[in-house]
C-alpha cells in the first residue's frame, strides 16, 4: 500500500497508460517485497500509553500510515485536538518493469484532490477525513463506500460532490476533525498550556532577579528597605533601587520585572524579601551540617546586648570536617530573654533538635568566665556535662589572656592610673566634634613637620591617621593598642588639652582638662605607658595566634610558654632599652626627667617624709619589675584549669620536632577521658594502633616530617588516607582539636551583628536578623549554594502562587 502527505502527492502519483496497468496481486507482491508495512485492514493493536504527545512538534497528519487509523481516532476522542507523534515509515513505492498506470491528483479539483488517497493494493481511492474519522451512521453521501471499499469510479465526479453534502454532513465534519487536529496550537487547551508556561516563565525569572539581588545585599550586609519606597520616591532602599538597575542593564529580565510584571505577583514585597533571606540561612546550615556529617563537635557559645537592647547568644559549632580541617561556624543567634544556666541550656538544646543534633555528640565547651558559664554547680558548661561525660570545657584563651591585666591593675596602683587616665582622656576628646577635628588638625600637622624634618619616612600604608581606641577590660588587645597609640599622638593630646583648659566655657572642664593635662607631663606617666605598651606587645602577640580558627589547644599551651620566656628575658634585659626610651619620648614632649640617685617620695606623702628608696629602686623593683612578676604569676594561674592529663595527652600527639613528645602512657591516659569514645576494647585496640602508627609516621612516611602542629596532623592523615588504617587514632586526634581555644568566632559573631543590626536597622527582627547573619558570616558557603536550591526551599516554605 502507499499513502502520500495532502502537500507532495505529486512526489508519489504520475499519470501512466491505462493498457499497461499491472495486476492488483502484481502490484500488491511488489509493496510487501519492497515494506515491511502491514496491509490498509490489518488487525494490529497499537497502545494508546505508548503515544508520545508532543504539541510543539507539527508533523502533518497524512505522512502517518493508514493503519493506524484507530490509534489516531481514539486519541482524537480521549485528548482531543491534540497531535501524537508516531513513527514514521518510509512508504512503498512500485517499481514495476515497463510502463504502468498510476493515479494523478491533478485530473481532480483542488476541491477534491486534498482529501483523496490512493491505495495501490485495492486500486481505489478513499475520502481521508472519513476514514479517519468516520462516524457510527454514515449513510448519507457515499460515506460507507468512501471510507470502506474505496471509490475507482474516477471518471464520476459528480459522486465526489455527493460524498461531501451539505455543510453538516459527515464528511464535512470529518474534515473539521481532521483540520483541528493538524491546527492543534489553534486549540483552548494548548493555548492555555502556553499561557500558564509563560506565565511560568516569567514568575522564575521574577523570583530568580529577587534571589540574586538578595543574595549581594545579604553577602555585603546592606539594608534591603528604605524609608519611602513609592514609585516617585528617588531613595526606595537597596532592594528595589538594585533590582531596577539589574533589569535596565540585563535583557534577560527587563520585560519582567517591576512596572513591567503584575501588580500583584512583583516578588518584591517585604515577605518575600524575609522569606528569601531565611530560604539562603537554611541553605547555608543545610551546608554546614554536611560538613558536619553527623560528627563529634564543640560548642561555643556567649552573649551579647544587640542595638535594640535584646540580649543575643551566638552559638558555634566546632568540628572536623571531611578533608581533616578545622571548621568553627555559626550555626545560629537566638534571642534569650533570661541568662541563667537553665535558659541557655534549654535554648541550645532546642537549637541543635531543630537541626537534628544532640548534647551527646558535644566534645567540647568554650565560654567566657562568666558565672552562669563557668559555674562549678549549675553553671552552663556542668549542665551540658551530666549530659555528655566527654564534653571538657575550656575557659577562652584570649579573654583569660586579657583579664591578667585586670588582675595586675588591682594589684599595682601605677597601671588602675593609667588605666583610668586614659580612658578618662580618651572620653573628654572623643566626647566633641570640635575637640576631635581640633585632634585631626593637630596630627596632620606634627606628622607633617616629622617628615619635613626627617624623622618619619613615607610609603604606602604609613603615617595613617590613627584613632582613638577605647580600653575595655574584655576586648582582646584593646588595652595595647590604646597605650600605643597613646604614645603615638601624645603631642596632638596635649594640644587639644591645653586649648580645652584656656577655650572651655565651664569650669568643671577647664578643671578636668587642666588635671589630666598636669598628669600627662609627668614622668610617671611616661614611664608606665612605655611599660605596659611593651609588655603587653608580647602577650598581644599571643592573643593574635589564638584568636586563629585551626588553633589547637597544645600550639596555644606552647605560645603561653614562649610569652612567659619573653616576659622573663623582657624582665632580666630590656630594663636599660626601657629607659632610653622613655628619656628620648619625655626630651621630646618636654617632660621633666628625675635623677635615679634621688630619694623618691610618693604623692600619698609629704615631701617632708622621704621614702628609703631611691627614684631606680622604686621605678625597677616595685614597678617594672613586680608588673612583670604579677603578669608571668597570672598566666601561670590562669591557664592551668583543664585536666592535667588531658593537657599532657595532647602534647603528646603533636607532631612537632618528629614527633619528639610522643608519649602512648600520657595518650591512654588522656583517652580514659572520653568513656564515651574508647570502651575497654577500644583502649586495647588504640595502643596497638598507636605501636604501629608512631613508627609509620615517624620513621617510614617521608610525608609526616614537616608538621607543625595538630590541625596539620590532621590534614595529613586524610590525605594519605591513613584515617582509616589508624582510626582509633584519628578518633582522638579529632578530639584534641574539637577542644576550643578562644571564643574568637563568637565575637566575630556579635561584630557582625552590631554591623547588621545597626542605629537605622534596630528594628530589625530575631529571625530576619539570623537570617542575614548566618550566609554573611559564612560566606564562603554561601557563595557555592545555587540560586536553584534557595528556590525550592523557598517553594517548600508555603504554598506559592506558581509551583515550579
Amino acid at each position: 500500500m502507499a499513502s502520500s502527505s495532502q502537500h507532495s502527492l505529486k512526489k508519489y502519483f504520475t499519470k501512466v497508460p491505462k493498457s499497461s496497468l499491472a495486476s492488483p496481486s502484481q502490484l500488491n507482491q511488489e509493496a510487501n517485497a519492497n515494506c515491511s508495512e502491514v496491509a490498509l485492514h490489518s488487525s494490529q493493536e497499537f497502545d494508546l500509553s505508548t503515544l508520545n504527545y508532543d504539541p510543539g512538534e507539527r508533523t502533518p497528519i497524512l505522512d502517518y500510515h493508514p493503519n493506524h487509523r484507530d490509534v489516531i481516532r481514539r486519541a482524537y476522542l480521549q485528548n482531543g485536538p491534540c497531535q501524537p507523534r508516531l513513527l514514521q515509515r518510509e512508504y512503498p513505492q512500485t517499481n514495476i518493469s515497463g510502463s504502468m498506470r498510476r493515479f494523478n491528483s491533478e485530473w481532480f479539483d483542488d476541491v477534491y484532490h486534498d482529501w483523496l488517497e490512493y491505495s495501490v493494493s485495492k486500486d481505489a481511492v478513499y475520502c481521508l477525513y472519513c476514514y479517519l474519522f468516520k462516524g457510527h451512521s454514515i449513510h448519507q453521501g457515499g460515506g460507507e463506500v468512501f471510507s470502506t471499499t474505496g471509490f475507482k469510479s474516477w471518471h464520476k465526479k459528480s459522486s465526489l460532490g455527493g460524498h461531501i453534502g451539505l455543510q453538516n454532513s459527515v464528511h464535512n465534519q470529518s474534515k473539521k476533525k481532521c483540520q483541528d487536529l493538524m491546527r492543534q496550537q489553534q486549540s483552548v487547551e494548548f493555548s492555555l498550556g502556553r499561557q500558564f508556561n509563560q506565565f511560568k516563565h516569567a514568575y522564575w525569572v521574577r523570583l530568580s532577579a529577587s534571589v540574586d539581588v538578595v543574595r549581594l545585599l545579604v553577602t555585603q550586609g546592606f539594608a534591603f528597605r528604605g524609608h519611602d519606597e513609592s514609585k516617585s520616591s528617588l531613595s526606595r532602599g537597596n532592594f528595589l533601587h538594585i533590582l531596577s538597575w539589574y533589569g535596565k542593564k540585563c535583557d534577560n529580565i527587563r520585560d519582567y520585572v517591576l512596572e513591567h510584571a503584575p501588580q500583584n505577583d512583583q516578588m518584591t514585597s517585604p515577605g518575600i524579601q524575609k522569606d528569601i533571606v531565611t530560604s539562603c540561612k537554611i541553605e547555608t546550615i543545610k551546608a554546614i551540617l554536611d560538613e558536619l556529617n553527623g560528627d563529634y563537635f564543640a560548642l561555643l557559645v556567649d552573649e551579647s546586648f544587640d542595638v535594640s537592647r535584646k540580649e543575643q547568644m551566638a552559638i558555634v559549632l566546632r568540628y572536623i570536617d571531611r578533608k581533616g580541617i578545622v571548621m568553627e561556624r555559626l550555626i545560629d543567634i537566638v534571642h534569650v530573654q533570661d541568662t541563667s544556666a537553665l535558659s541557655l541550656k534549654r535554648a541550645i538544646v532546642n537549637l541543635l533538635a531543630q537541626h537534628s543534633l544532640s548534647l551527646s555528640h558535644v566534645r567540647g565547651q568554650c565560654y567566657d568566665g562568666a558565672s552562669n558559664m563557668q559555674g562549678e554547680i549549675n553553671g552552663l558548661k556542668m549542665l551540658i556535662r551530666q549530659e555528655s561525660r566527654s564534653a571538657h570545657s575550656i575557659h577562652c584563651f584570649a579573654h583569660q589572656l586579657q583579664l591578667t591585666l585586670v588582675a595586675v591593675s588591682k594589684k599595682c596602683i601605677e597601671v588602675g592610673k593609667l588605666v583610668v587616665l586614659v580612658s578618662n582622656i580618651l572620653n573628654v576628646l572623643g566626647s566633641s566634634f570640635k575637640r576631635m577635628d581640633e585632634f585631626r588638625d593637630s596630627q596632620k600637622e606634627r606628622i607633617q613637620e616629622a617628615l619635613d624634618m626627617g624623622e618619619l619616612i613615607t610609603g604606602r600604608g604609613l603615617n595613617q591617621e590613627l584613632g582613638l581606641s577605647r580600653a575595655c577590660d574584655t576586648r582582646w588587645g584593646s588595652h595595647y593598642k590604646s597605650f600605643n597609640n597613646f604614645i603615638l599622638m601624645y603631642g596632638s593630646i596635649v594640644n587639644v588639652l591645653e586649648s580645652l583648659v584656656h577655650d572651655a566655657r565651664l569650669m568643671d572642664e577647664r578643671a578636668k582638662a587642666m588635671g589630666y593635662l598636669d598628669a600627662c607631663r609627668t614622668y610617671e606617666v611616661a614611664f608606665m605607658l612605655h611599660l605596659m605598651s611593651e609588655v603587653l606587645a608580647i602577650t598581644n602577640e599571643v592573643n593574635k595566634c589564638l584568636q586563629k580558627k585551626e588553633q589547637d589547644l597544645a600550639n596555644a599551651m606552647l605560645l603561653l610558654e614562649v610569652a612567659k620566656i619573653r616576659l622573663q628575658a623582657y624582665r632580666d634585659e630590656e630594663w636599660d632599652s626601657l629607659i632610653a626610651k622613655v628619656s628620648l619620648f619625655c626630651i621630646k614632649h618636654e617632660i621633666l626627667v628625675p635623677n635615679f640617685k634621688d630619694p623618691y617620695v610618693s604623692s600619698l606623702r609629704s615631701r617632708r617624709r622621704l621614702g628609703d628608696n631611691t627614684v631606680l629602686h622604686h621605678y625597677r623593683v616595685e614597678v617594672f619589675c613586680n608588673i612583670i612578676d604579677w603578669q608571668l604569676q597570672e598566666l601561670k594561674d590562669r591557664f592551668g584549669e583543664a585536666t592535667t592529663n588531658l593537657l599532657r595527652g595532647i602534647a603528646c600527639l603533636n607532631p612537632i620536632d618528629s614527633f619528639s613528645s610522643f608519649d602512648i602512657r600520657k595518650i591512654m591516659k588522656m583517652a580514659a577521658l572520653y568513656p564515651d569514645d574508647f570502651d575497654e576494647f577500644n583502649m586495647s585496640a588504640l595502643e596497638n594502633q598507636l605501636a604501629s602508627y608512631i613508627i609509620d609516621v615517624r620513621d617510614v612516611d617521608e610525608r609526616f616530617f614537616d608538621l607543625k602542629g595538630l590541625c596539620d596532623l590532621s590534614k595529613r592523615l586524610v590525605q594519605t588516607k591513613k584515617h582509616s588504617n589508624y582510626p582509633l587514632v584519628f578518633r582522638l586526634v579529632k578530639l584534641a582539636l574539637l577542644l576550643p581555644v578562644a571564643t574568637a568566632s563568637v565575637e566575630r559573631a556579635f561584630s557582625a551583628m552590631k554591623f547588621i543590626k545597626n542605629d537605622l536597622r534596630s528594628q530589625m527582627s530575631d529571625d530576619f536578623l539570623s537570617g542575614c547573619l548566618v550566609p554573611y558570616l559564612e560566606k564562603d558557603l554561601f557563595d557555592n549554594i545555587s540560586n536553584d536550591a534557595i528556590i525550592k526551599t523557598f517553594q517548600e516554605m508555603k504554598p506559592r502562587r506558581v509551583q515550579l
